[in-house]
């Protein structure tokens, strides 16, 4: 079948609950892409983080392989070997006590969520209250969508989770104001993704980590998108001065197979059993997949590779701004980045797939490329091109 076939065929059987592009992918190799006609494409987004090494990195390939053949699922009233492994290396890693593996980052933040009302109950004297951020992003499903700070995706679900309030991102007096005598956590992206890739203030964030330190409140921090290497460290909170008690990850931890985690230090490490489950919580691939992951981003070397592409596509386009008007500004923190541009991004984002570039209209005029990062300065540099093409053509 071919791409306008099956983009026709999807519309009526796949149901609408994302506003899906009029593209249908059959194959991909590192940092492109294959549509069902054959075209390529350079990808930009990777998934949103989660093909952090490309498409069919053949050591993970060679995981999921070795381990279809070996197990796959037994129960959570049993350990997996692989299991045990990955959540060790993360522990022996980061240095938090213990792990929970969940099937998204969903997923996780609604174990971190519920981690946090029992620790309010059991520890604060029955406080429930989490203060999130506006704009944040944690999920989708109820809970997660009602730690979500961005009122358009709440409307139509109402009535939301109680127990959440809403302050300004990076300003911490409105967080101190939105403390109350309930409050027993505050969950923050360090970047925020889907809110238009907006990096924290150091200052605020270690502000916001003395003030639950004082009130003994946890901090929980979503690294669903940051986490694993995307921002050039292993994780976001290791480029401010603070670590907080809870962390989420997910996106890339299955190498593209689900997965999610929840990582908590010992203060935070609350949940006895019958507390919080899941049938398979990502799973015996998953955790093969998890473990190369993990391993590939430990190589010498690699994390300040992509800390300097991160910088060489921010300085790329500083460049680009001088001679073309309709950019606006870049921001964003290693192989997290958008583009502001004077125009509606939705157009230059199909303009560019057009081309052959993935990339994602994040904002109404917010553009958010999310490279592999092991992507070749070669692709690299291709997709720039590409990209500076539909700019310069608008």
């Amino acid at each position: 079948m071919n791409n306008a076939g099956s983009v026709e065929v999807g519309q009526e059987v796949v149901m609408k609950n994302v506003g899906r592009l009029p593209v249908t992918f059959s194959r991909g190799e590192g940092s492109r892409l294959w549509d069902a006609d054959g075209k390529e494409y350079i990808d930009f987004l990777s998934g949103i983080s989660v093909n952090n090494f490309g498409h069919c990195h053949p050591d993970i390939t060679a995981a999921l392989r070795d381990q279809a053949g070996k197990i796959l699922h037994v129960s959570n009233y049993f350990y997996l070997e692989e299991q045990i492994k990955l959540a060790h290396e993360l522990t022996k890693l980061t240095n938090y006590h213990s792990v929970f593996f969940a099937n998204s980052g969903a997923e996780a933040n609604e174990a971190a969520i519920k981690l946090a009302r029992k620790y309010g109950k059991t520890k604060l004297g029955g406080r429930y209250q989490i203060i999130t951020a506006k704009g944040s992003f944690h999920g989708r499903t109820l809970g997660a969508l009602s730690a979500t700070g961005k009122p358009q995706y709440q409307e139509d679900f109402q009535p939301l989770v109680p127990g959440f309030a809403y302050a300004e991102y990076n300003s911490l007096k409105s967080w101190l104001g939105a403390i109350t005598e309930q409050t027993c956590a505050v969950m923050l992206e360090l970047v925020q993704g889907e809110g238009g890739v907006y990096p924290a203030d150091p200052d605020f964030v270690e502000g916001l980590a003395r003030i639950c330190y004082k009130y003994n409140l946890l901090m929980i921090v979503d690294e669903v998108q940051t986490g694993l290497g995307r921002t050039g460290k292993l994780f976001a909170y290791e480029h401010f001065n603070m670590k907080p008690d809870i962390v989420t990850i997910a996106k890339s931890l299955g190498g593209g197979v689900p997965c999610g985690a929840l990582m908590v230090n010992e203060k935070a490490d609350i949940f006895t059993p019958g507390d919080h489950s899941t049938t398979i919580g990502g799973g015996a691939m998953a955790y093969a997949a998890g473990l190369v992951t993990l391993r590939l981003l430990q190589e010498p070397g690699f994390l300040d590779e992509v800390l300097r592409k991160g910088n060489y596509i921010k300085d790329t386009w500083e460049y680009w701004r001088r001679e073309m008007p309709v950019i606006d500004g870049c921001r964003g923190l290693g192989l997290m980045l958008a583009l502001d541009l004077k125009v509606p991004s939705k157009q230059v984002m199909l303009a560019c797939l057009e081309e052959g570039l993935v990339v994602n209209a994040v904002s109404e005029t917010g553009i958010r490329i999310l490279p592999a990062l092991n992507i070749s300065r070669e692709d690299l540099d291709e997709g720039l091109a590409i990209f500076k093409k539909v700019l310069k053509n608008l």
